[in-house]
């Protein structure tokens, strides 16, 4: 959210159970505004689920109405306190796992579609009079939601046939190294390499990636400035140096906290890259994704990251970070 989008007065101080309640209202039920992006289901339950974990919250989710007798003997009543009770992990996990699309034989796997997660109901479509699935939507950005959530929840991921996920995810990886998300066709770009590195990351296996194409082609995406573009020649992006940097970590071809491990990176240019995202504070305390542009709260994660990552968040000026934050975030 841009700080120019509200003109209310900011709140003094972080309200960590106003969020908690946010996130609880989101998990039993999403507003009716949030219809536009039921494609994006998984994806929207996995920064509730995940926003629950940060705040210790997840055990106190489930709602629950218990009886309470008040009253008189001669004219008893009984009324329901609403609470919260540890929510059912392994529903959770049941419910992620029904979006998983399975092939019907070892053999589906060459077929060059990808059996992943789909990302809502909307994109699921039953299979033929053969138990064939003639359209599968499976997607690489939802099976990344899916397995976070999983891994989140404690669920075992050995048991969700990972061998289908790595064998077919391999169709998606371009001759340039890059990832389409879906294998009926779509734009290949970072995201979708740090999709894939993640899959392979949880999963513990990286048979489903040519880590070596994949360093390739986050490299070529540098720009003269050091930060990374979607794809290679275009413009550095906050969002893209972020899934650049996280894949190249992922992959193992960097280590955690260059900077105070004295290390230097022979793939990437450390110093311009440092340059880069730490010209992306603005005066007024907020992180903008590209020169020129208005900060927005979502490049406190983005460009955050890849200055942990660097080791360099210390150069940040987090007081002003914060109350950067605190302007786009209102009590209501």
């Amino acid at each position: 959210m841009d700080a120019g989008q509200s003109s209310l007065s900011p709140t003094t101080s972080f309200d960590r159970d106003r969020h908690v309640r946010f996130l609880k209202m989101m998990f039993h039920g999403l507003p009716s505004g949030y219809q536009e992006q039921e494609i994006n289901h998984l994806t929207l339950a996995y920064f509730v689920i995940s926003g629950l974990d940060i705040f210790g919250a997840l055990d106190q989710v489930a709602l629950v109405w218990s009886p309470i007798h008040i009253g008189e003997q001669t004219r008893p009543m009984t009324v329901f306190q609403r609470g919260f009770m540890p929510v059912d992990k392994e529903e959770i996990a049941n419910w992620v796992l029904s979006f998983q699309a399975r092939p019907k034989s070892k053999a589906d796997l060459e077929n060059g579609q990808f059996y992943g997660f789909h990302g809502s109901r909307t994109s699921m479509f039953p299979p033929d009079s053969s138990n064939v699935l003639i359209h599968n939507n499976s997607h690489l950005a939802s099976t990344y939601c899916a397995l976070a959530i999983l891994k989140i929840v404690g669920y075992n991921l050995s048991s969700i046939d990972p061998d289908s996920i790595l064998i077919s995810m391999k169709n998606l990886q371009q001759p340039d190294g890059s990832f389409m998300p879906i294998h009926t066709g779509a734009e290949a770009d970072l995201r979708f390499v740090f999709c894939a590195a993640a899959i392979c990351f949880v999963l513990n296996n990286w048979s489903g990636i040519d880590r070596e194409k994949a360093k390739d082609y986050i490299l070529n995406c540098q720009s003269y400035d050091g930060g990374f573009g979607l794809v290679p020649g275009s413009e550095s992006h906050g969002g893209a140096t972020y899934c650049a940097v996280a894949a190249l970590r992922l992959m193992g071809f960097i280590e955690d906290d260059l900077l105070s491990k004295m290390t230097s990176s022979s793939i990437i240019n450390v110093p311009l890259l440092l340059e880069w995202s730490l010209q992306r504070q603005t005066i007024g305390g907020g992180l903008q994704g590209r020169p020129n542009k208005a900060s927005d709260s979502c490049y406190a994660f983005w460009v955050g990251g890849v200055l942990k990552i660097l080791g360099a968040h210390k150069f940040l000026d987090k007081e002003a970070l914060c109350e950067f934050l605190l302007t786009l975030w209102w009590l209501q």
